[in-house]
């Protein structure tokens, strides 16, 4: 274990990998799509050290690739299925539940704010946003989402990406510059998965400068 990912406690992917092999692993992804206390849990570094760890370059840790591959598929798509079916339950009742240690009103209206400006297609987008991601296919549920559009975009989001990263760290990790520093990839795949949040709160706060500082309307002139 590195010592950046051991400063990361149980949260070091490496570890949760090399302790609880595939079903931890199923676990993590399941619940960090499919329940509201999963935001918090490392997705994407995850999947890309779980196909690492399943090369050779990462000492055959994990099963071979395709068994690995299709735990997180199925985890991912029975996560949000999960999500979907407890945002429908819930409903508008979750928009008004007070915040707690956690859960946070903010991450749902981050998610509602996705959906609203993509629609359908934040079931696939949502997926590579780190929170966004755990409450989006809740907010689905919420909007009354067609099932059937929702299956669609849900089977194909958790294809690109469990299966994407997860095969992105396998041949990657086959590269001696990465396997030589596995750490900085991971940061580097960290920064690239919360660019997206970033940006938008970067928008958001230029919007409410640009609104304070625009001239109130004083209505008419005399």
């Amino acid at each position: 274990m590195t010592p950046l990912f051991a400063a990361l406690g149980f949260l070091d992917p490496e570890r949760i990998l090399r302790t609880g092999g595939l079903a931890l692993l199923a676990f993590i992804v399941f619940a960090e799509s499919g329940l509201l206390v999963g935001f918090f849990l490392p997705g994407d570094s995850l999947l890309f050290i779980a196909g690492f760890l399943a090369s050779e370059a990462g000492g055959h840790v994990l099963p071979p690739l395709p068994w690995v591959l299709l735990v997180t598929f199925v985890a991912a798509v029975v996560g949000d299925q999960v999500g979907f079916l407890f945002g429908r339950k819930v409903g508008p009742a979750l928009f008004h539940r007070p915040d707690s240690r956690f859960f946070r009103q903010s991450n749902v209206e981050k998610a509602h704010a996705y959906f609203e400006k993509y629609g359908p297609k934040t079931i696939v987008l949502a997926r590579f946003v780190p929170i966004v991601r755990t409450f989006a296919p809740v907010v689905a549920g919420v909007a009354d989402m067609n099932y059937r559009t929702f299956v669609t975009y849900n089977v194909v989001g958790g294809l690109l990406w469990a299966v994407g990263v997860t095969t992105l760290g396998y041949f990657l990790g086959e590269i001696d510059v990465v396997k030589e520093n596995i750490e900085i990839a991971i940061i580097v795949i960290v920064v690239v998965s919360v660019m997206p949040v970033v940006i938008e709160v970067w928008r958001h706060w230029r919007a409410a400068r640009r609104a304070q500082a625009s001239p109130v309307d004083s209505g008419p002139s005399d």
